[in-house]
């Protein structure tokens, strides 16, 4: 590792803090435009769900069924208006219909959000790969003008080939397929 910058540590100065700073900025941004440009409704379904998995909401429905049932069970004053506990297994039953499509809507955009960022990730991944296929390359061609003996290695000519995203895809899939066809062991 190289001496610490001007900052005193690795990325908070000098080009490597320039070019994180950017990155950082660049996110926050995409960020802020992908959620300004949500339907209201996708927004309202957001916050819902989001308040639904909070604990005050935990804390407000135990509250709420502490008093209902106090009350229909004469510990706590007031008029008894549901003795059976019919219209409080309703009222759950509907929040509970409501409340799993809000996590559904949630879901469902949380796992579109995680597709983009495995994209980048994928094109991120395959162009780092390109650049140090070049670089082997250059290197190579360096290394073997100046007569250094380990530019002749016979590991090197594997490194210099680009990596083909559909070959790799293909041998993933082909070891998937077979390990699905291998017996199952009983535990």
């Amino acid at each position: 590792m190289g001496p610490p910058n001007e900052g005193g540590r690795a990325g908070e100065g000098g080009e490597l803090g320039r070019v994180l700073d950017r990155n950082i900025a660049a996110l926050v941004a995409r960020r802020r435009a992908a959620e300004r440009s949500q339907r209201a409704q996708e927004r309202l379904a957001e916050r819902i769900g989001r308040f639904a998995g909070s604990m005050a909401f935990v804390w407000i429905h135990a509250a709420i069924v502490l008093v209902w049932v106090g009350v229909n069970v004469g510990l706590l004053p007031g008029p008894r208006f549901d003795a059976d506990f019919v219209k409080l297994a309703t009222a759950a039953s509907v929040e509970a219909i409501f409340l799993s499509t809000f996590v559904l809507v949630m879901q469902n955009r949380m796992a579109a959000v995680a597709d983009k960022r495995a994209d980048l990730d994928l094109q991120i991944s395959l162009l780092a790969e390109h650049e140090v296929t070049r670089l082997i390359r250059l290197v190579d061609a360096i290394a073997e003008r100046i007569g250094v003996a380990e530019a002749r290695e016979p590991g090197l000519g594997e490194l210099k080939r680009d990596v083909e995203p559909d070959e790799v895809l293909d041998r993933l899939e082909r070891a998937e397929g077979a390990r699905r066809d291998e017996p199952r062991r009983p535990i």
